[in-house]
Parts: C-alpha cells; sequence; structure tokens
C-alpha cells in the first residue's frame, strides 16, 4: 500500500511538472538562450544577372560550395519549401507616422511572400512584445494582426525582438524554411541582449533575415516630438581619434557600413569573438547580410509593397544548399563561397558561420 501511494504521488508530480513546462511562455532576451546541436550547414543561395534579375532553372550540377576553400559535398533542393516567418514591426513612437502604411500591408504576406503553404506569425516591438498573431495560414487573420498594430513607447528593443523572435521560429518544424521579415528602423534602442546573442541564435535555427527599413530621417519627421538626446549626432559625424587607421572594423564603427565587401566578415568575427569594443551601429545590417538576405528602403506605400513584394519572389526563387562539413576540426569561423559556373552573374549566400556553435 505505501509503495502504491508513493507511486501515485510520483506520478502526480510528474505530470504536473509536464504540464508546467509545456505552459511557459518563451524565454525573454537576456534569459539563457535556447541551444541546439547543429550537424548539417543550410545556405540558400540567391543568383542574380548582370541586370539584378533572378535567374531561375539552375540544376544542382551547377553549384560548388567551398567552406574555408576545401570543396563540400553538397545537396541542391531546387524544390520549394513551405515557409515559417516572422514579422516583426517595431511599433514605438519613433515610428507612428509611418505605422498607417504598414498596417495596410498584411494582405500581401500570403499571396507575396509565404505562399499558400505557409505560415507567418506577427510581432509588435517597442520596450515590449505582442504577439499580435500566432503562426497561421489564414489570410485575414495576418490583416488583422498587422492592421491592429498601434505605437507605444519611445523604446525600439530591436535586437531583443530579433532574439524572441527567432525562439518563436525555433518552434516550427525542422522541414520547414525559417523566415524573419523585419519592418523597422535599422537602430536599437534599450535591448538587454547583444548582437552576438541574436546572431548565435539565428545560426543555431537557420534564420534567414529580411528588413524593410523605416528612414530614420521619415521617420523623425512623422513621429511624436522627444526630449533631446545628449548627444543627437550620429556615430558617423565623429571623426575617429588621431593616428586611428581607418581599417573596416572601424568604418563599421563610425558609418555602419562595410567600408567594403570584404570587410564583413572582419567584422563578424569580431563579433562572435565577443569583442568588448565592437560597435554595431546597424544592427539590421548585420542579421540580413550575416543571413544571406538583404535590406530594402521605403518611405512612401509603393515603395513598402514592392520591398515585400522583392523578398517574396527572393524567397522563392532561391536555392538550398545544405551540407555536412568536412573540415570541421578547424575552429573559428568558417567562410562560404559558391559559385555557379556562369559569367557575369552575381551570387549571395551567407557569408560563413561560427564553428563554436558546431558539435561533432
Amino acid at each position: 500500500m505505501l509503495r502504491t501511494g508513493l507511486a501515485a504521488i510520483l506520478w502526480s508530480m510528474v505530470t504536473a511538472l509536464v504540464a508546467f513546462c509545456q505552459n511557459q511562455p518563451l524565454p525573454q532576451p537576456g534569459e539563457e538562450p535556447i541551444r541546439t546541436t547543429v550537424n548539417v550547414v543550410l545556405a540558400p543561395v540567391t543568383v542574380l544577372d548582370k541586370h539584378g534579375n533572378l535567374v531561375n532553372g539552375l540544376q544542382p550540377q551547377d553549384f560548388r560550395l567551398l567552406d574555408n576553400n576545401k570543396e563540400q559535398n553538397i545537396k541542391v533542393d531546387v524544390a520549394f519549401q513551405p515557409i515559417s516567418m516572422v514579422i516583426a514591426i517595431q511599433a514605438n513612437s519613433q515610428v507612428e507616422g509611418v505605422l498607417p502604411k504598414i498596417n495596410r500591408i498584411g494582405s500581401l504576406i500570403e499571396p507575396l511572400v509565404i505562399g499558400d503553404q505557409g505560415e507567418a506569425a506577427v510581432l509588435a516591438f517597442d520596450h515590449r512584445f505582442r504577439v499580435m498573431q500566432d503562426f497561421t495560414s489564414d489570410t485575414n487573420k495576418i490583416e488583422l494582426g498587422v492592421k491592429k498594430i498601434t505605437a507605444g513607447s519611445s523604446s525600439s528593443r530591436l535586437i531583443d525582438a530579433v532574439i524572441y523572435a527567432v525562439r518563436m521560429l525555433h518552434s516550427r518544424p525542422p522541414n520547414r524554411r525559417r523566415i524573419l521579415m523585419l519592418i523597422s528602423e535599422t537602430r536599437d534602442k534599450g535591448s538587454e541582449g547583444r548582437v552576438r546573442d541574436a546572431l548565435t541564435d539565428i545560426q543555431m535555427n537557420d534564420v534567414s533575415v529580411y528588413s524593410v527599413d523605416v528612414s530614420r530621417a521619415f521617420a523623425g519627421l512623422t513621429s511624436r516630438p522627444q526630449a533631446p538626446r545628449p548627444d543627437p549626432l550620429p556615430p558617423a559625424a565623429h571623426p575617429l581619434p588621431p593616428n586611428v587607421p581607418a581599417t573596416p572594423n572601424t568604418v563599421m564603427q563610425t558609418t555602419g557600413g562595410q567600408g567594403g565587401s570584404a570587410s564583413f566578415i572582419p567584422l563578424l568575427v569580431e563579433i562572435f569573438k565577443d569583442t568588448k569594443s565592437i560597435f554595431v551601429d546597424n544592427p539590421v545590417e548585420v542579421f540580413t547580410r550575416g543571413t544571406g538576405g538583404t535590406e530594402f528602403t521605403f518611405a512612401k506605400q509603393k515603395a513598402l509593397e514592392e520591398a515585400i513584394s522583392r523578398i517574396g519572389e527572393e524567397i522563392h526563387s532561391q536555392y538550398l544548399i545544405s551540407y555536412q562539413p568536412n573540415n570541421k576540426e578547424e575552429g573559428g569561423f568558417h567562410e562560404i563561397s559558391v559559385d555557379v559556373g556562369r559569367k557575369e552573374v552575381k551570387v549571395r549566400t551567407r557569408p560563413g558561420y561560427w564553428l563554436a556553435s558546431i558539435q561533432k
């Protein structure tokens, strides 16, 4: 009888623990991040001709991928995979004047971006994270989720919102493409997490990031007046200290740009190494370029709709390469390059990955 009673108590405790775990909310940015073992590297590839048009119709045998200059045995998937997308929209006072334009784009997501097999969730952020609509394939629900977003506080926890969105995507089935679409300014205001935290989560969950950037100048003209900042000048307005060379990193630190495409990888390396002095004025650019995605900007409604349409076209025209690295013994950052054996084309993919996150 004692054993029966003890077993019943233990079973009740286990059942309660399982129920508790299942009902827990997503971890907040700043908490312990989700970590998974990664054995396969995914590299979505976009191919453009010299006029910037998407190149379709390539076959698996056309592709060659180098990982740290070592050719890999790759699998090229030319078939469309269903999409899971989070649309993360800045919803603070700074973009209040732009929100009416953004509120009208929800109906475009299903036909232009995710397709009839896709699903999308809508996340609004300022100092909070509001899931306006969880993952759904219902166009009307997506449209309503975007339409009911209103402006909030003056904070814009962009980096934390990216971490939160990636953790939402983490819950989706592994056979789906995971896409994050950011509609926001490019600067962060108030995040607890760091760019490195977000990049690590993005890499571990194979998320591609696309952004439609709200012009800072346009947002400033349409936002509610705010108290003046102690230093209103952007970083680019401040000259470098005397005798400091204009290296790729200092260019990035002072302008938010790369100072040439070759310098973007050194920046990623510094971020992953957790260099304390690294400063990233434009984290959105790091997230998009670091995953092979693209940035678009808009000021008018038509430009916003065209950007969303272009993102959809690109996603649906990509080739998805996967492989198991044959050089896992090489630690640090692994640079990826893809060739399709054609002249006058531009091939874009993720620049690489940090091997510290990959385990044998």
